[in-house]
């Protein structure tokens, strides 16, 4: 239990869901366990030391989104924000003080500013980080708030290599805190996708054949010009672990920028479109082949040269595409459906018109990705994306990347996680981090 977290509030939290499944079904009391934050938590005030409190690692485009979501959450009080550019840092200070000092002088701290990470977790009076650092910034510092007893919630997709999210998972596993991936999908955008998945997975379609995943291209090297460093920027700890390279402001924006910077399409910091989009999607492909703690066994690339059509072979027979019409396209042997962020459709479409009903099978619900997190880190539940299930999307797009990147066909064991009697291929598994910042050995 979080030592800012009071007792009060977990035992009416928990009550609350109990005494909501006096009247619902067992599926819908999974809901009041692990989902539905009108169950475990009432609006009601709460004092700050009642709050969970939060600390902001990265504000960016994306973290600047996460802060104000949080900072509208009456459970969560932000008391920290940590990044490498002073605008970015003293904007989220801004913006945090403003919210809460508004209207209650004398009655707010302020926020703490690090430029560290380390620092937040050495120094900040947290309980809990959201980590929204550039991709090739995941995983340390996973590791070092796992160690350090923090709750994380960490954007997708969840690392820049296959073997930094196993080595997140057995942090997270040894240390108990409770971890969310940021595959907002399985809570959100009308819940299409979830449906989509519990139709799937209560053999609508049939036997699931085919999956399309329309997104964007894999990841290449970076060949950016250097340019100078702006004053306020530390650049060397923004490259950070990946290889020392110079300054470019496609990859690092100068200052405040309301835009998604364009690292993601190196694989120095990401795994491009194929990763960024493709950790949604590749997500909700694996949720609905119940594949969360696996992943396929065969990887087949297109002809070199091309950008679109990689295979990837599961065990179970399926054939997974690397692009598509939609986001989601499921194939089976009687009927598809199409699943976006704006819709969801089928072919035939009687297929989306008969309710599942309570006998069917129903996935884990959750209508709130952040809620959900928070909802966890009271009940002491797992979330909706925790780490084994973020790590195994993450593998696919890097699985992709290295079938793109060695063009030829590869052989994969998703219980062991690494490439059949293939050094090359395992060799692009991991990348021993700059020796300045390997701070995890």
């Amino acid at each position: 239990m979080n030592r800012r977290v009071s007792r009060r509030s977990f035992v009416q939290s928990t009550f609350i869901g109990m005494t909501g499944a006096a009247w619902t079904s067992s599926n819908d009391f999974m809901s009041t366990t692990f989902g539905r934050s009108e169950y475990l938590e009432p609006e009601k005030k709460r004092s700050a030391n009642d709050r969970i409190q939060l600390g902001f690692i990265g504000i960016g485009t994306m973290g600047r989104g996460h802060l104000g979501g949080f900072l509208g959450n009456n459970r969560t009080q932000v008391v920290a924000v940590c990044d490498v550019v002073q605008e970015r840092l003293q904007a989220g200070k801004k913006q945090v003080e403003d919210r809460y000092s508004k209207g209650k002088k004398g009655t707010y701290n302020g926020c703490q500013t690090f430029t560290d990470f380390r620092e937040l977790l050495e120094k900040g009076k947290v309980d809990a980080v959201v980590i929204a650092t550039p991709d090739h910034w995941h995983a340390i510092p996973c590791i070092l708030a796992a160690r350090a007893k923090k709750h994380i919630y960490c954007e997708k997709p969840l690392t820049n290599t296959i073997r930094e999210g196993r080595q997140i998972v057995s942090e997270v596993s040894k240390s108990g805190v409770i971890f969310q991936t940021g595959s907002q999908q399985r809570s959100e955008f009308n819940n299409y996708f979830r449906r989509a998945v519990e139709l799937i997975r209560n053999g609508r379609i049939g036997k699931l054949k085919t999956i399309r995943i329309g997104v964007g291209e894999p990841a290449i090297a970076c060949d950016l010009p250097t340019q100078p460093v702006p004053e306020g920027t530390n650049w060397d700890f923004w490259n950070g672990p990946a290889p020392e390279r110079g300054y470019n402001e496609i990859l690092c924006p100068k200052g405040i920028h309301h835009h998604f910077p364009a690292w993601r399409k190196y694989r120095e910091y990401g795994g491009g479109g194929l990763a960024d989009m493709g950790a949604h999607h590749f997500d909700i492909a694996q949720w609905a082949m119940d594949m969360d703690k696996s992943g396929p066994v065969e990887i087949i690339p297109p002809e070199k040269g091309k950008n679109s059509g990689l295979k990837f072979i599961y065990a179970n027979g399926v054939e997974m595409f690397h692009g598509g019409e939609a986001d989601c396209v499921f194939v089976g042997e009687h009927g598809t459906i199409l699943a976006s962020r704006s819709f969801i459709k089928s072919n035939p479409e009687s297929i989306l018109k008969e309710p599942i009903g309570e006998k069917g099978f129903h996935i884990y619900p959750s209508n709130s990705h952040k809620n959900n997190w928070l909802d966890c880190i009271l009940a002491s539940k797992q979330t909706i994306c925790p780490a084994e299930t973020g790590h195994r999307s993450a593998t696919v797009c890097h699985l992709g990347n290295i079938g793109y990147r060695l063009g030829r066909k590869l052989t994969w064991n998703p219980e062991k996680e690494e490439f059949v009697n293939d050094e090359e291929a395992n060799k692009l598994t991991f990348r021993i981090p700059r020796k300045k910042y390997d701070f995890i050995s």
